[in-house]
């Protein structure tokens, strides 16, 4: 890396946030916060959790704000609806594929 070069953490993390909150907009405001909260809670490393809530909130979307801030509070969201449910042998209808 070049001297000066600098990576601002909390953009990132915010737009992360931001992106899977967008993702899970189709659910519904309240579903789409507690998916998100869900998502970051599984996947997130506590260092990336840390970074999200010592950052400026006002700066995330709604959905996105919400979630951090559920998370914040000490509220373990509910599991997600999981995007894909497989099909057991010669079962129809739970995924898209063929």
């Amino acid at each position: 890396m070049s001297e000066g070069y600098h990576v601002d953490t909390g953009a990132k993390l915010r737009r992360m946030a931001d992106q899977i909150a967008k993702n899970f907009s189709a659910l519904g405001h309240e579903n789409a916060v507690l998916a998100t909260a869900d998502h970051i809670n599984l996947y997130w490393d506590p260092r990336m959790k840390a970074g999200i809530f010592a950052d400026d909130h006002a700066a995330l979307s709604d959905i996105a704000r919400l979630a951090i801030e559920h998370l914040q509070a000490g509220h373990n969201p509910p599991p997600q609806t999981r995007a894909s449910e497989f099909n057991t042998a010669h079962e129809l209808g739970h995924s898209d594929a063929g």
